[in-house]
């Protein structure tokens, strides 16, 4: 969802209020990456920063703050860039030279074994496991406070 059209149509206002409503929402928050999770969605839909009581991911779900083929497309092209306001140009060689390391190190910091491993989730569950595991998480929730709300202005 990026582009004119979208940002037109106002995106940023309305991912604004999603954002302010999940991170003011006083309601025990749970929750479970299954495929990828990259950049503002990861943090919209109550990543680790809105503080959630818990945070599992399957073993093949991806997070990471851009996904690999966008870093690797930014960066090649911020160093063509360079090279070109001095005269200098990058052949198809030198950019999969530049790309390949990009995309190998994003692949393999994305990958759940790695979040799991630096402590970034609660831990990596078996799929047919969810329904238990987010049952415990929900009976262990039980057994703290829920404050009220505090929610900002939501301008409509």
């Amino acid at each position: 969802m990026v582009g004119r059209e979208y940002e037109r149509r106002g995106i940023t206002k309305d991912g604004a209020k999603l954002i302010m409503t999940v991170s003011s929402a006083s309601v025990p928050k749970f929750t479970i990456i299954c495929n990828s999770s990259h950049g503002a969605g990861t943090y919209a839909m109550s990543g680790r920063a809105f503080d959630p009581r818990f945070v599992f991911s399957w073993p093949n779900s991806q997070i990471s703050a851009m996904g690999a083929e966008q870093a690797a497309g930014v960066l090649t092209h911020v160093k063509a860039r360079q090279l070109a306001r001095n005269g200098g140009r990058l052949s198809e060689q030198e950019l999969a030279g530049i790309r390949e390391p990009v995309l190998e190190e994003y692949r393999e910091r994305s990958s759940a074994y790695y979040a799991t491993s630096e402590l970034w989730d609660d831990g990596i569950l078996d799929p047919v496991d969810t329904r238990t595991a987010l049952a415990i998480a929900l009976s262990a929730s039980l057994n703290a406070p829920i404050d009220a709300p505090q929610y900002g202005v939501f301008r409509m």
